[in-house]
């Protein structure tokens, strides 16, 4: 009996049996990497991509598990290393591997390795990591909340990671958060998405379960105008430009460093109306994203 055969014949059968809803939350056969390009000679070749024969997700945004399938005539074994490998690359918790007779679970948030009988389902994995990492009820809401779903830009493994990892850090109270990606990565709608979650979850750093305010800076005029008119868009009337008039009954802000900035050569904008929506969101506990 093939991998294939097995997949068909055992594992997605026991993984339906848990609980896991096959066209929700089993994406099964999943590349999650494009592949690396590599140049030879004179020419650029794309190497296949890194796939999962299975991977697992609570919510559209929140993956948790991935499974590494092998034959029935192989060990179970034999798979759990790259289930490992895996699961590190997309920070999930768990990971497995099974021939359709045996499953070994490696568990991230308690370092044990074991072999089941079955798999486990949803709500007992989400359930185990909540209580391994003491998620509290607000923290889940907001790991619950949706990312902006747009049909034209899926979000790639890595911003999904940089999402969920910025969104847990804030609702835990982190006061910086530090997001480093190379040029090119979607620094501005990974950036968006954090925004869009935390604003949609209605978190704010006071607990009053109001709309964040939220200011967006740039160095530059330009890299507030595209954020603006693509990626932030669906903020509709949220969203306000800081300029000589200002308008304090918005949420999403934005401004350059320039406008705000005071030293020998610059007034800075005490005084002005920007001066005063810069007090606002003090006050009002808002998050600054840049």
């Amino acid at each position: 009996m093939t991998e294939a055969d097995t997949c068909r014949r055992f594992i997605t059968p026991a993984l339906v049996e848990a609980g896991w809803d096959l066209h929700q939350q089993i994406l099964e056969q999943r590349y999650f990497t494009a592949g690396r390009v590599v140049v030879v000679g004179s020419r650029a070749r794309r190497r296949t991509g890194k796939r999962a024969d299975y991977l697992l997700r609570y919510r559209r945004d929140l993956p948790l598990a991935v499974v590494e399938a092998k034959a029935d005539d192989e060990p179970a074994g034999s798979g759990l290393q790259q289930a490992i490998d895996y699961a590190t690359i997309l920070s999930l918790p768990f990971a497995y591997a099974t021939n359709g007779r045996e499953i070994i679970e490696h568990d991230f948030v308690t370092g044990q390795e074991r072999n089941l009988d079955r798999f486990p389902g949803p709500d007992e994995l989400w359930a185990r990591w909540k209580a391994g990492e003491h998620v509290d009820d607000e923290l889940e809401r907001c790991m619950l909340t949706p990312s902006y779903s747009d049909p034209n830009r899926k979000l790639r493994y890595y911003q999904t990671t940089a999402v969920n990892r910025a969104v847990e850090a804030l609702a835990r109270g982190k006061e910086r958060v530090l997001l480093t990606l190379a040029t090119g990565t979607g620094k501005s709608f990974i950036a968006f998405q954090v925004c869009w979650r935390l604003w949609q979850a209605r978190w704010n750093r006071k607990g009053s379960h109001q709309r964040p305010k939220i200011l967006y800076l740039a160095d530059r005029t330009t890299l507030l105008s595209q954020p603006m008119l693509r990626e932030f868009a669906p903020f509709g009337e949220a969203l306000h430009r800081i300029e000589a008039e200002v308008v304090t009954s918005r949420e999403m802000y934005f401004a350059t460093y320039q406008q705000i900035a005071r030293d020998e050569s610059r007034p800075g904008t005490e005084g002005s109306g920007a001066y005063r929506v810069l007090t606002f969101l003090a006050k009002d506990g808002s998050i600054k994203t840049q």
